[in-house]
């Protein structure tokens, strides 16, 4: 399994969650293309999961902790959970895909060709370092991100919770 910081929510909070599904599937796509990072057979896993999911998640959560408030520490608190919760919500995917791989893509023998681990190994691998660790450092980003743009670029943020 593998793990990282994407910043799809910080995306979607300065965005909006539609251009942030843009500009994370333009990045997931030049990352596979140019670096491999991901790979070209997994694109579509990576673009759901990280340009999809994440940032509307994520989001969704900034919205109703946010509530449309002006307050700065709310916001950023809105911004911390945001962010942990969309990475995790996407890792936890992640994982669900890894782990029916083996039921949905095998061999007649039923060797997996893909993903060898089923759901038991493939989801708490995925998710437990999301929850120790990713999503913490996705958490404290995106909340530090917010902090600093509202105190030196708050038209960025702007007066309402988009």
């Amino acid at each position: 399994s593998t793990g990282h910081a994407v910043g799809g929510v910080l995306v979607a909070i300065l965005l909006g969650p539609w251009a942030a599904m843009i500009a994370i599937t333009v990045a997931l796509v030049i990352q596979a293309l140019l670096f491999g990072d991901g790979g070209i057979t997994a694109i579509g896993a990576n673009c759901f999961n990280m340009a999809v999911v994440l940032p509307f998640v994520g989001y969704g959560v900034y919205r109703l902790l946010g509530g449309g408030t002006v307050n700065s520490s709310r916001r950023v608190v809105a911004a911390f959970v945001a962010g942990y919760v969309g990475i995790n919500v996407a890792a936890f995917l992640a994982g669900v895909e890894f782990g029916l791989q083996p039921h949905l893509c095998h061999t007649v023998s039923g060797q997996s060709l893909y993903c060898p681990y089923g759901l038991k190994i493939a989801v708490p691998a995925m998710a437990g370092e999301h929850l120790l660790v990713f999503g913490w450092v996705e958490a404290i980003v995106t909340a530090l991100v917010v902090k600093y743009l509202q105190k030196h670029a708050p038209e960025l943020i702007g007066q309402e919770v988009r």
